[in-house]
C-alpha cells in the first residue's frame, strides 16, 4: 500500500514531467529544439515563423507570414491540450517595424479571448525572407 507522503510525490513528479512537440520541420532537428515543451501545466512555443510547410514555401507578405505561423502555433498548442484562447504571453519579433501594423487584424483575431501579455521587438531574423517570428507561453487548462 502507497502511503500518502509516497503518493504525494509521485503526483510531484507527474506535475513535473517535460513533453516536447514537433511539427517535423528540419530547422528543429538541424538547431536542435522543440516546437512547443510542455512542462508542469505550461506550453512554451518556440520562435516560430511563417513558412508554409504544405507548400514548403515563404510567402512574400508578411500577413501570409503571420497567419501560418498562428496555424503552427495553434497546431502545437493544440497537441499539448492548450489552444491560443489560453496564451498568457506572446512575443513578436519583427525586421522591419514598419510593417508589424498590417498584422494587427490577424493577431487582435487569434488572441481575441486570451488577451495575453505582449512584446514587439525589431530585429532581424535568421534569413531575409523571414518577416515576422512570434513565441508564446500558455498554460493548459484544468
Amino acid at each position: 500500500m502507497m502511503t500518502a507522503k509516497r503518493k504525494s510525490r509521485q503526483q510531484r513528479v507527474k506535475a513535473l514531467s517535460v513533453g516536447h512537440i514537433s511539427t517535423g520541420s528540419p530547422f528543429e532537428a538541424q538547431i536542435g529544439y522543440s516546437r512547443a515543451v510542455v512542462a508542469d501545466g505550461w506550453v512554451f512555443v518556440a520562435g516560430t515563423t511563417g513558412y508554409d510547410y504544405a507548400r514548403m514555401v515563404m510567402p512574400e507578405s508578411i500577413e501570409e507570414q503571420c497567419k501560418n505561423t498562428l496555424a503552427t502555433i495553434a497546431k502545437a498548442l493544440e497537441e499539448a491540450g492548450s489552444g491560443l484562447d489560453h496564451v498568457v504571453r506572446v512575443n513578436y519579433i519583427v525586421p522591419d517595424k514598419t510593417e508589424w501594423s498590417k498584422c494587427w487584424p490577424i493577431t487582435s483575431k487569434a488572441f481575441a479571448h486570451a488577451k495575453p501579455a505582449a512584446t514587439m521587438i525589431s530585429a532581424d531574423l535568421q534569413t531575409t525572407e523571414m518577416k515576422i517570428e512570434i513565441e508564446v507561453t500558455a498554460r493548459v487548462p484544468a
